[in-house]
């Protein structure tokens, strides 16, 4: 009786450590993709506020630009 309970415990306990395993591939796997895109997400409109408070464009150029985008 002993051996089949402790037996079944094994399986539990690989199976609970090979799930950690897979959770721990996947978000390693999403950390890593997503360091990777960078400004990707950005709607235009952000990427031109971006760019006027870093002082790549001046302001009539960001005035320009953004009406540009919104026609």
């Amino acid at each position: 009786m002993m051996d089949g309970g402790m037996m079944g415990l094994g399986w539990i306990v690989m199976l609970l450590f090979w799930g950690i395993v897979a959770v721990g591939v996947v978000l390693a796997a999403r950390w890593l993709l997503g360091r990777n895109r960078g400004a990707g997400g950005d709607t235009p409109h952000e990427i031109l506020k971006r760019r006027y408070a870093a002082g790549e464009i001046s302001k009539e150029e960001y005035e320009r630009m953004r009406r540009e985008l919104e026609a």
